[in-house]
């Protein structure tokens, strides 16, 4: 018979400062809107990081204006 081996899984890492490989610019809408844009190098050899950076950044404004604007970070609808 074998033996079970339980592990503790590592955490996964989050995105913390901002890769090198990421650029960030502020532009104006047509709006008058303010926007940030973060543009990743696709040669950078840090790749991964910068994608998992920019994609959490994204999901956190997502997250923000769904709160703002339906209570609920998650984008649905409480339930009456």
């Amino acid at each position: 018979m074998t033996d079970i081996t339980i592990q503790r899984a590592e955490k996964g890492k989050r995105a913390g400062k901002k890769p090198k490989g990421v650029t960030l610019r502020r532009v104006t809408t047509a709006d008058g809107d303010k926007v940030t844009i973060r543009a990743i190098d696709a040669n950078s050899p840090t790749f991964g990081e910068d994608l998992l950076y920019v994609f959490s950044k994204n999901v956190e404004a997502a997250r923000r204006e769904n709160k703002a604007l339906l209570g609920t970070p998650s984008g649905a609808k409480k339930r009456q």
